[in-house]
């Protein structure tokens, strides 16, 4: 809606009989739409999805949130503010790749899919988290090794078909200190990611759709050349960067939902990301 819409709107004064009707074919509209909604994904949910618990695995995104590049990457502002506008409106500035957020084949290919053009179903998937936090706390450039998978299933059962497969390293406790991106008086970055052999693993052992980790990179911080980037995206899969509370979620049994967003030829972008069980 346009800022010119909606401020005509706020100035206006409503009538008590003119509320109650908006209000009943605003139900009438929200019910067709849960209609359509439901017809919609008939074919892609199952037929009973149950769950007890919702994770937000979604970092909060503020201007000061850290960035691989250091510099900031999202900015705010009021174009209205409830006291002087009768409504708050912000106008917001940011980086695709910034907080919890999401790369796209094409970050990383030449003629791989945008954001959105990956198929829904794939934002919809089982959550196999590795935990490396002891690894990790000895060695901050630790990436996770196919070993480590081969551990994972031994105590979990094989990571099912159509995963997320996403690394628990415990660094958002670092969030809003240096050590989240650990640079050094080289400039080279220090935190966890993947190793590319467990990215080619996982491409060619594994039928699995995304890589996530709660650091800044599905690469490790010192990476120069990017190959988990180039393999994994390259492949036409997708990753999500900067989740947190992954300690929160079964090690097996949860299901990913990926909150993508929809922005036309996007190399990717913040999102919400939740876990379900």
């Amino acid at each position: 809606m346009c800022d010119a819409c909606v401020m005509e709107v706020v100035k206006g004064r409503l009538s008590r009989r003119g509320f109650l009707s908006g209000a009943v074919a605003s139900a009438a509209g929200g019910a067709v739409l849960s209609a359509s909604a439901l017809s919609a994904t008939a074919n892609v949910l199952p037929e009973s999805v149950s769950f007890s618990n919702v994770i937000d695995l979604t970092q909060t995104l503020t201007p000061d949130f850290p960035t691989f590049e250091g510099g900031p990457a999202f900015g705010e502002s009021y174009e209205y503010t409830f006291a002087k506008d009768g409504l708050n409106l912000k106008t917001l500035h940011y980086h695709e790749h910034v907080g919890t957020h999401f790369d796209a084949p094409i970050h990383f290919s030449k003629d791989g899919q945008s954001i959105d053009e990956i198929p829904i179903e794939k934002f919809v998937c089982p959550l196999a988290v590795i935990d490396v936090r002891d690894q990790a706390a000895n060695n901050a450039d630790y990436r996770v090794m196919p070993e480590d998978i081969l551990k994972y299933e031994q105590q979990h059962g094989r990571i099912p078909d159509r995963a997320c497969v996403a690394m628990l390293s415990g660094w958002p406790q670092y969030v809003g200190t240096e050590k989240y991106r650990g640079e050094d008086s080289k400039g080279l970055l220090h935190f966890s990611g993947f190793h590319e052999e467990t990215a080619q693993f996982l491409i060619n052992e594994r039928s699995v759709y995304g890589l996530g980790v709660d650091t800044l990179s599905i690469d490790y911080g010192p990476t120069k050349d990017f190959p988990v980037h180039y393999l994994w995206l390259g492949s036409g899969r997708y990753g999500i960067e900067n989740l947190t509370n992954l300690d929160r979620v079964p090690l097996a049994g949860a299901t990913i939902i990926a909150g993508a967003p929809k922005f036309k030829g996007g190399t990717g972008g913040p999102g919400r990301v939740l876990a379900v069980y």
